[in-house]
């Protein structure tokens, strides 16, 4: 599947495509370059999700949890400042990955070799007009 968000004004529909798009999917890997927009692709999705919680790239706390009252429980994860596995180890992933919830993963590429099978992976492109191609 592919969504194209041609400005900023589109990405809460953009949001509520990939959304209406994910099935029974729940683990998500989001994949692209530093400023892509993967962290705001990520809030816009949780806002269609009515998560009322302040939504923010947990750069520092690893993982954000937020409440949807569609979806129950929301993981939000970004391992950019991974330095070793052991830390993700010690976090206790695989209770996150393999709860049922859903799990958006900014910066997979760190843990590859701790995401599930299922894994959907996410990517998403800054093009040269400056809109985004978001493929999953």
């Amino acid at each position: 599947m592919e969504i194209k968000i041609e400005n900023l004004e589109q990405i809460n529909s953009a949001a509520r495509q990939f959304i209406d798009n994910i099935g029974d999917r729940k683990v998500f890997a989001f994949y692209g370059k530093m400023g892509a927009g993967k962290t705001t692709f990520t809030k816009a999705i949780c806002e269609e999700l009515q998560v009322s919680d302040v939504i923010t790239s947990p750069t520092f706390a690893i993982i954000n949890e937020y409440e949807s009252p569609e979806v129950g429980t929301i993981y939000h994860f970004d391992f950019y400042r991974i330095k070793k596995l052991e830390e993700v180890y010690d976090m206790g992933y695989e209770d996150y990955f393999y709860s049922g919830r859903l799990c958006f993963i900014e910066w997979p590429e760190l843990v590859e070799d701790l995401l599930p099978e299922n894994v959907t992976k996410v990517t998403i492109v800054e093009n040269e007009d400056g809109s985004r191609t978001v493929t999953f």
